[in-house]
């Protein structure tokens, strides 16, 4: 029987415990660079799945994340940051982890087996729906069955493995293998595996962003200000793309409720609340297009003067 990669031993494991602790510092940071590198060759894949993301949430579909153990922390760390970085209303997400999300320290193992409850989580899943399955093995049995189930709803599945030639890379609409070499502590995927699963969720939520035009100039125009800091923020995007002193920003964001895109077109013109909010749905909320357009309005309104 063939060892899968995730379990095999490390070129370097020989004797690991009784090294220096700064030499294993050192291999275990240099694990984590070779793993890193594997989201450079999934690129295309990731890019091309991030578009099938961005559709799902423009037909008002859901994001689904499923997966198990440290797989499962990785989905549902992208997941719950979604709202406040990118405002993805919570309807439109659902997080799906064996054993359900941990409230204390602990973490079953044995949960990972076990697909009791999946069916009824994922019941309605739909066309409209797209399901994030993430498995460093791509053989969970939680991870596959809800890949199953998905797929049998119609659904598309965007599977990320660490294993080529894995079950759930056979089965998703869009396969993507972040290939990661053995870890230094055999099997303890957490490691190298979990960086590398994690670079490409943030990869893929963030391309999906950038498809809805939630990002401008590397500016995350649709974020949820809700605190002291993502205030501040929004007044310097604001400020930085209308090209307006922070006074300004201020007023405009409070024109608009705190919504970034909204006070960018008030403080570049747009002559209300109404107008902007209108420019930005001919535009399905896409910044660049919605200034693009307020501009022609604004020349048209000076000729008509």
């Amino acid at each position: 029987m063939t060892t899968r990669a995730t379990e095999q031993l490390h070129q370097d494991a020989k004797g690991l415990d009784r090294r220096a602790p700064d030499e294993v510092a050192r291999l275990l940071a240099r694990g984590q660079v070779a793993a890193a590198g594997s989201a450079v060759t999934a690129a295309p894949a990731i890019a091309a799945a991030s578009v099938a993301m961005a559709d799902t949430i423009r037909l008002g579909g859901v994001l689904h994340y499923a997966a198990a153990g440290s797989s499962g922390l990785m989905a549902a760390a992208d997941a719950q940051e979604l709202g406040g970085t990118f405002s993805i209303s919570p309807a439109h997400l659902r997080i799906h982890m064996a054993g359900g999300l941990p409230t204390g320290v602990e973490m079953p193992g044995d949960t990972e087996d076990e697909i009791a409850g999946l069916e009824q989580g994922l019941a309605g899943i739909g066309a409209q729906d797209c399901l994030i399955a993430v498995s460093a093995s791509g053989s969970t049995p939680y991870t596959v069955a809800a890949a199953k189930l998905a797929l049998a709803g119609g659904a598309t599945v965007i599977g990320i493995a660490n294993t080529p030639d894995s079950p759930l890379l056979s089965m998703a609409t869009f396969p993507v293998l972040v290939e990661t070499p053995p870890e230094l502590v055999a099997g303890s995927t957490r490691m190298g595996a979990g960086t590398a699963q994690k670079i490409a969720l943030n990869m893929l939520s963030t391309l999906m962003a950038v498809h809805l035009g939630h990002i401008h100039d590397g500016m995350m125009v649709n974020l949820t200000a809700d605190n002291i800091k993502l205030r501040q923020r929004a007044r310097m995007i604001v400020s930085t793309i209308a090209g307006v002193d922070d006074s300004a920003a201020e007023t405009a964001l409070a024109t608009s409720d705190g919504r970034v895109k909204p006070a960018v077109l008030l403080a570049m013109g747009a002559a209300s609340l109404t107008e902007a909010d209108g420019l930005l749905n001919v535009t399905q909320g896409n910044l660049r297009d919605a200034i693009q357009r307020l501009s022609t309005v604004s020349t048209q309104r000076e000729e008509r003067q």
